[in-house]
């Protein structure tokens, strides 16, 4: 069975099962493209910023109530998301989210004719445009939703990478008795401990928390009321200044409109903003996961400090191999949304005059970024991070090896001596310690101190 249904470029059969139009029926057939709906965090911001919209218009007395109560009914149930399946619009469209937009227009206007007992495609009763759409463009409502969609994965982002922060902080405290050799270009260095080198995991984590937590703010200002190109035209006054105040109310965000809507609409630079902190957190989480790479390496003819767990057998060919497999996850979708940013930024620069028509880029770009950190960060923390094991016997080995350990005695035997040091180490293949008890430089108990683990984690030395 199928409904006639009739836009600007003609008349075409509906399937009669779908809350959507003709309109979306169009877009389907335009934009077969990354095969992907819109981000549901987005479907679900464009149900409240409807929501909003509705509420408003109802209390100033543009919408009947009945009609009014209905389509409030209808974003409840796509913001749940039960009425997903409904929103068949690509991610990636021309028209500057129009088509989404549209998709969700019908969706809400025939769900709210169902609701009411009417029948679908009965616009004469709820119509799309003047009823749901009603006081509002694709303009001012899409950025709007995109802003809403990502505060909305940024409040669950920024505990995600809390819960990474104190998976490392664990494992810091677990190793803080561990000394090991530090490296610097992949070259020996000078000792310090495993819990040190956790510890700056971690704190870099700390600064990606705060940052993502504070640039929150900069969504915070929509320009919904603006309409097409945020002069406002065909919105009542009344409704531009109390619809941002529904959307509060209907979100529980701080949101403000903006001061100048004009800038607001044809301006995407705070996007660019946000996108630019979580290509900074994946920077993050690309270093640590390769660090975590080379130390667990081997486990015999590598580094082998770290022993990563074991998550799944790592090869198809070679028995007993196990690969970090969590690890790669992570630096590979650090790699993604550092592409994303890139794709944010060209979009973001490709507005023209009064409108930026690549929002969809933008948004499925920006919001796939948030939602693939969210879910690195968790699996990351719950899947490798906690279950690290110092293979502490290893670590010793190379400790006692190399001869990188001389640094620490610099304050006791002068640079010069040290060096020479390191040079008999090296070509005797000596240990550094029994070297330097054997030409009496210290006794067993000062070496000892110089490389314990307080010393090692100690804030320079004392005496």
């Amino acid at each position: 069975m199928a409904r006639r249904e009739r836009d600007l470029l003609g008349e075409r059969d509906i399937p009669d099962e779908s809350l959507w139009g003709i309109h979306t029926l169009r877009a389907i057939e335009n934009f077969p493209i990354s095969g992907r709906p819109p981000s549901p965090a987005l479907i679900q911001a464009m149900a409240q910023v409807k929501a909003a919209a509705a509420r408003t218009n109802r209390d100033l007395g543009f919408l009947p109530k009945d009609i009014a109560e209905a389509i409030l009914a209808a974003c409840a149930e796509l913001a749940d998301g039960s009425l997903n399946g409904q929103i068949v619009v690509d991610a990636l469209q021309g028209g500057a989210g129009t088509s989404l937009n549209m998709n969700v227009n019908e969706v809400l206007a025939n769900r709210a004719l169902e609701l009411l007992g009417a029948r679908r495609g009965d616009y004469a009763r709820v119509d799309p445009l003047d009823h749901v759409n009603l006081h509002q463009s694709t303009n001012d409502v899409f950025p709007t939703a995109i802003k809403v969609a990502a505060i909305a994965l940024l409040k669950r982002l920024e505990p995600a990478i809390a819960a990474l922060q104190t998976a490392f902080q664990s494992r810091e405290a677990a190793f803080a008795d561990v000394v090991k050799i530090g490296r610097t270009q992949l070259q020996d260095a000078a000792p310090m401990s495993l819990g040190a080198e956790f510890s700056a995991w971690a704190e870099a984590l700390s600064r990606d928390r705060w940052r993502v937590f504070k640039c929150e703010e900069r969504l915070r200002v929509v320009n919904l009321g603006g309409t097409a190109i945020g002069t406002g035209l065909t919105a009542p006054r009344d409704y531009i200044f109390a619809v941002t105040e529904a959307l509060r109310a209907e979100t529980g965000f701080n949101l403000s409109r903006a001061e100048n809507l004009v800038d607001c609409t044809q301006n995407a630079d705070p996007f660019v903003e946000v996108s630019g902190i979580l290509k900074a957190h994946a920077t993050t989480l690309f270093k640590i996961s390769s660090d975590l790479r080379l130390l667990a390496s081997g486990p015999r003819a590598g580094l082998g400090e770290l022993i990563l767990p074991a998550v799944q057998a790592g090869s198809s060919l070679m028995p007993g191999k196990v690969n970090p497999v969590i690890a790669e996850a992570v630096g590979q979708t650090a790699l993604y949304v550092i592409g994303n940013d890139a794709m944010v930024t060209a979009a973001a620069m490709s507005g023209q005059l009064e409108l930026n028509a690549f929002l969809p880029l933008l948004a499925e770009a920006l919001l796939s970024s948030l939602s693939a950190l969210e879910a690195v960060n968790r699996l990351f923390a719950e899947r490798c991070v906690a279950g690290i094991e110092a293979d502490r016997a290893v670590c010793a080995g190379h400790v006692a090896a190399s001869w990188a350990i001389v640094t620490a005695l610099v304050p006791l035997i002068g640079h010069q001596r040290a060096a020479a040091l390191a040079a008999q180490a090296r070509a005797s293949g000596r240990p550094v310690i029994e070297l330097a008890l054997e030409a009496g430089l210290a006794d067993r108990a000062t070496l000892d101190r110089l490389l314990s683990p307080a010393a090692m984690m100690a804030l320079g030395y004392r005496g």
